[in-house]
């Protein structure tokens, strides 16, 4: 592994943490699961097991009011997942800073 590599995977894992500390927001375990019943995987075909180069995404961010639920979930690939997570966090943040202010 590259330098490189790991600066990407210590940046992806700091995206994730702040996502999930910032909004403190539950996720379900059941729920990706249904949802990869579902919804094969894009690598692989198949509806269990891992999928290398993918992961599961909230199509509307949880922390900006989005459902946990399969309905509101995707397989994107891991780069474009990565970036789309940096937009979210970024909306979020606008969100929770119009909401501390319209207080």
């Amino acid at each position: 592994m590259t330098k490189a590599d790991l600066l990407r995977a210590a940046l992806a894992v700091l995206i994730c943490c702040a996502c999930l500390s910032a909004w403190s927001v539950e996720r379900s375990a059941a729920e990706v699961l249904a949802f990869k019943r579902h919804n094969a995987c894009p690598a692989t075909g198949l509806y269990r097991g891992k999928c290398p180069g993918y992961q599961v995404d909230h199509i509307i961010p949880l922390c900006a009011g989005g459902d946990d639920k399969p309905s509101n979930m995707q397989w994107l690939s891991i780069e474009v997942h990565r970036a789309k997570t940096r937009g979210d966090v970024r909306h979020c943040r606008a969100l929770r800073k119009s909401q501390h202010l319209g207080r």
